[in-house]
């Protein structure tokens, strides 16, 4: 053949394997994904066709393997069947009709029921929080159970790390769990991983990444929760990660970095569903079932609060933390506030967002001024000129901070708090725990808190949105596209 011929049969061959792409894309990326997710996993394709399918190929599938997902399964089995066990103290009287309905749904998409005389306070300071859950191990006697999506031994955490090597001399079984990636990628891995073996903790990698082990999935799937129990009777949930407000990360030390966060002390009846998940998962990571973790004998009530935990991720069917800010944003009558430091909304929840404003809701949302992840900060900013126009008040927390917490209140006495963020990622793809709460006492602490952040925010208004340059706004949209390839 000659060179023009071979340049022909070249030229065929590359474009009936571009059309085969083309037809198999259309046929396998759209079902059972968002309109929106679909749509931007055909545009890479189309555009970068081999790129495209071979990322489609690393992460293209959100959910876990057959056997996690099998395990996850058994587990949530096992919690519905203790759900009489679970379902303890007395609950307020006369809650609104969606509020049952809620609690319903919750227990039906996550196992886990609501429980009453409950004691929740907010510590909304970032070494104090760290400094109460160091004091909780302190006391500790039996076990101490440590899930944290990043878990650092550094400066800030030196008491903490203490008092767990103290608690494991006196024969208290202290577990951690912390997630993978998160941490491999994090400074002070080695050390952190060498101190936890030195002092004999009964320490595991979430979702380890290891395919010569044979553990692997995604490699974004990330377990994101943030909790601790103690002997049962305290545990503490929320956003914050147990490391330095700076993460010990040199370009957020160079920027002046620093999280804002909060954590939520628990005690009475609900500690028992925080330590379930724990339990799950130990058990998904282990094959084991930790043997001082009683989910059956009833906890003494020490205060008045209803409290629910949701947990969410890719072992579950539903989006079950979607489905709760959903159902709560439909439910509020005048106050809807939400904190997320990475708001990434999909259709169903501005749709649900439009709806509270035109219901005449105050909705309010506060995110960060700046970003610590540049994709991300800028996909979140494309929504802000459609939310402006709804009628949502954005409030900036001013630089140098990142604002990190992590919750939704509206009216009167119903919020929700944890580490899930109202993003793509955090619906899809993270394992999360959210904590949702009955009481007027405690929204009020919650609105004291959203107070602090709007006293140390500004006021985006749409004048000065109109404003920004068409190249910013090219990156935003960009990036908008790219937060959807789940």
């Amino acid at each position: 053949m000659d060179l023009i011929t071979w340049s022909t049969v070249w030229a065929a061959i590359v474009f009936i394997v571009d059309m085969v792409i083309r037809v198999t894309a259309i046929l396998f990326v759209p079902p059972g994904r968002r309109p929106t997710a679909a749509m931007a996993w055909l545009l890479l394709i189309f555009f970068l066709p081999v790129p495209g399918v071979l990322l489609f190929l690393l992460i293209g599938y959100p959910r876990l393997p057959k056997k996690r997902r099998d395990i996850q399964t058994e587990v949530n089995e096992v919690l519905r069947e203790a759900n009489h066990h679970l379902e303890l103290g007395s609950l307020l009287p006369d809650p609104p009709k969606w509020f049952d309905q809620i609690v319903q749904m919750n227990r039906t998409l996550g196992a886990l029921p609501l429980s009453g005389d409950n004691s929740a306070r907010i510590i909304s300071d970032y070494q104090a929080s760290i400094d109460e859950m160091t004091e909780a191990i302190r006391s500790s006697t039996t076990y101490v159970n440590i899930e944290f999506y990043i878990l650092k031994s550094d400066a800030a955490t030196e008491g903490f790390f203490v008092a767990m090597e103290e608690a494991i001399a006196r024969g208290v079984h202290v577990r951690v769990l912390m997630d993978h990636w998160a941490n491999l990628s994090k400074p002070l891995h080695r050390q952190t991983k060498e101190r936890l073996t030195r002092m004999g903790a009964d320490w595991h990698f979430l979702l380890p990444l290891k395919p010569l082990h044979g553990k692997f999935q995604r490699p974004d799937l990330r377990n994101h929760r943030k909790l601790l129990i103690v002997d049962g009777e305290v545990a503490f949930v929320g956003s914050q990660n147990l490391t330095d407000p700076s993460y010990n990360v040199p370009s957020n030390i160079r920027r002046g970095l620093k999280w804002i966060d909060l954590m939520v002390r628990l005690e009475g009846p609900v500690v028992r569903s925080v330590d379930a998940v724990f339990l799950t998962d130990y058990y998904s990571e282990t094959g084991e079932t930790p043997g001082e973790i009683d989910l059956v004998t009833p906890l003494v009530g020490t205060d008045d609060y209803d409290c629910q935990v949701v947990p969410s991720g890719p072992g579950f069917e539903s989006e079950n933390n979607l489905q709760l800010f959903l159902s709560l944003l439909y439910a509020a009558e005048r106050k809807a506030h939400m904190v997320s430091p990475y708001f990434i909304p999909d259709e169903a929840l501005l749709r649900a967002i439009d709806g509270a404003t035109n219901r005449g809701v105050e909705v309010e949302l506060f995110v960060s001024e700046i970003g610590d992840q540049p994709l991300v900060f800028h996909a979140q900013r494309s929504y802000y000129e459609s939310l402006l126009g709804m009628g949502v008040k954005i409030w900036l927390y001013r630089a140098p901070y990142i604002l990190h917490t992590k919750s939704l209140s509206i009216d009167d006495e119903t919020a929700v708090i944890g580490s899930s963020n109202m993003d793509m990622r955090s619906f899809g793809l993270n394992f999360e725990v959210s904590l949702l709460v009955r009481g007027e006492e405690f929204v009020t602490e919650l609105r004291e808190v959203e107070e602090s952040y709007r006293a140390n925010s500004r006021l985006l208004t749409i004048e000065e949105w109109e404003k920004q340059p068409l190249r910013s706004r090219a990156l935003d949209n960009v990036a908008r596209l790219t937060s959807a390839l789940q």
